[in-house]
């Protein structure tokens, strides 16, 4: 697919076919989109364990549900859990941005230099981050951006996720995750057991109350030619829902013995 289409197919998944396993190369390739994310400092503040749901004991899988998210969690037979490594700054003390300056990406241009970052960055910039109260939020959003680019992926491989919460504590101890990572979001991942629309492109607030021009309540002025050019590349589909919606539930629902 397209970049565009493969943004406008993307669906919170909460239906899987139990009976299509997902190929262990699907993930390796989710997981390398994660990597190759753009992120703040060249610091990868995420971390992500992979486990089969199969893999997973009974007690600890009635642990880990939230009410919100329990069935979608029984159904994905992949769970990704995401994480953010919060004591990875202080570990690596500027060395991966030396690694920038080694690729020609951190130049003199810009003040960049090794001691730049010895003297500087790290004591003055780095390192304090670490001791704010807003550095878990700031990683966070480092994190969920090469989260969602391995979201994106799984879409373009022809599979279906969504994002949901968990109950850190049995997780934790299940994967045996170190002490300063701090639990995100699992990925569950499968196979559709819906059709690809599901149902069709979801109901979003109107674009101009999302984002502004010059200042804040001043709207960015929406074109319906670029709006016209989406929908042509089918990154802006047909809106939720569809008119076959309901009776495709109660027919997955009767597939999967679920309640209709």
């Amino acid at each position: 697919m397209e970049f565009k289409e493969v943004l406008g197919i993307r669906r919170s998944i909460r239906y899987f076919d139990p009976e299509r396993p997902v190929e262990r190369e699907k993930v390796q390739k989710i997981l390398e989109a994660m990597r190759i994310a753009s992120c703040a400092v060249n610091a990868h503040w995420l971390r992500a364990v992979v486990i089969d749901k199969d893999d997973i004991p009974p007690a600890t899988m009635e642990a880990l549900k939230t009410p919100v998210a329990a069935l979608v969690q029984e159904l994905s037979p992949v769970h990704i859990y995401c994480y953010m490594d919060l004591g990875v700054v202080n570990r690596i003390k500027g060395t991966r941005l030396k690694e920038l300056i080694d690729a020609g990406a951190l130049n003199p241009t810009h003040g960049w230099s090794y001691q730049f970052v010895d003297e500087v960055v790290y004591p003055t910039v780095l390192e304090p981050l670490t001791k704010n109260p807003a550095y878990p939020a700031a990683a966070a959003f480092d994190a969920g951006g090469a989260a969602n680019q391995g979201l994106l992926m799984a879409f373009e491989e022809g599979l279906g996720a969504c994002w949901t919460a968990f109950n850190p504590e049995p997780v934790a101890e299940m994967l045996q995750v170190p002490d300063d990572w701090a639990p995100l979001y699992v990925m569950n991942v499968g196979y559709p057991a819906e059709s690809r629309e599901a149902g069709g492109q979801r109901p979003r607030p109107p674009f101009e109350e999302l984002y502004f021009e010059g200042r804040y309540g001043q709207p960015y002025a929406r074109d319906p030619l670029v709006v016209k050019d989406l929908e042509e590349s089918n990154m802006l589909q047909d809106p939720a829902p569809l008119p076959n919606r309901k009776q495709e539930v109660r027919d997955i629902a009767r597939k999967l013995g679920l309640p209709e």
